[in-house]
């Protein structure tokens, strides 16, 4: 066999094994989140780094649920939570060193769920030694999710069984990209920086949820994602399943992706071009 031949890759978790992780992630929705929403009140909810950092039961009672839930489908692998983190920070550095890990995201955007919003999603990422090799971004309101692993195209499927694949955008030029950039989230030296160059671009906006963020960017809605908070939890999925959508996913200075990586920027956008303009663009971001 020519060594110039492209290696077939295995998928990470067998079709049924990735059926069950669904069932699993729509049983936690249905049963831990949706009960909660426009039922918590925001004196209710608690707070983690920050008072818009909200945390609530459903976030707690979802995490457990899917945690156990994996645990039993795969005793060998590492589990880890957002709020497993937030009370054991080390468990994120676990991450890289293991040959098998499970990321849950078990209420991504609570700020949006706690205030009614029905902007939140459940996300699982797969990796290995801290690569994402499978993502999953499940809707607990519409109940479908996109998916996709490193052998396989990213896909949005739904309860009643439908299926079809999804892609990127086209990109263009840089007056013509929408994008989502977490600008409020970057300390004020750099948001200086980088206030006047977004009225360059067609628009620039955040939704407060990464989950959704990455869907749409997977299905071509906007171009581009740019964020320098690299919580494990909100990216290795969207990093994956932008790939598998056609997109370019990398570290503003070029570096692949990887959980291990704590700072710098996360630049996903819809085709290497559109990617390049970007990183250029936004290049004043490096000098840190």
């Amino acid at each position: 066999m020519s060594d110039s031949l492209p290696i077939p890759l295995s998928p990470p978790l067998t079709a049924a094994q990735q059926t069950a992780l669904v069932n699993l992630v729509r049983r936690a929705s249905r049963a831990e989140i949706m009960p909660l929403f426009r039922t918590v009140t925001r004196a209710e909810a608690d707070t983690k780094s920050g008072p818009t950092d909200l945390v609530t039961e459903a976030d707690r009672q979802a995490e457990a649920m899917l945690a156990r839930g994996l645990q039993r489908m795969f005793p060998h692998a590492l589990i880890v939570g957002e709020e497993a983190v937030a009370e054991n920070p080390d468990l994120r550095d676990a991450v890289a060193e293991a040959e098998l890990a499970f990321i849950i995201d078990p209420v991504d955007g609570t700020w949006n769920f706690v205030h009614g919003l029905p902007l939140f999603g459940v996300i699982i990422a797969v990796t290995r030694f801290g690569r994402p090799v499978l993502g999953l971004l499940h809707d607990p309101v519409s109940d479908d999710w996109i998916i996709a692993d490193e052998a396989s195209p990213a896909r949005l499927a739904a309860a009643l069984g439908s299926e079809r694949a999804i892609r990127v955008s086209k990109g263009g030029d840089l007056a013509d990209l929408q994008g989502y950039i977490h600008f409020y989230l970057m300390p004020q030296e750099q948001q200086e920086r980088v206030a006047p160059l977004l009225a360059t671009l067609a628009r620039c906006f955040a939704l407060r949820c990464s989950c959704h963020e990455y869907r749409l960017l997977a299905q071509g809605a906007v171009d581009f994602t740019l964020s320098g908070v690299l919580n494990p939890w909100d990216h290795a999925a969207g990093v994956l399943i932008c790939q598998q959508a056609g997109g370019v996913a990398r570290m503003l200075d070029g570096r692949d992706y990887n959980t291990a990586i704590t700072k710098g920027f996360l630049l996903c956008a819809s085709n290497q071009p559109t990617w390049h303009r970007l990183r250029d663009h936004f290049a004043c971001l490096l000098e840190d």
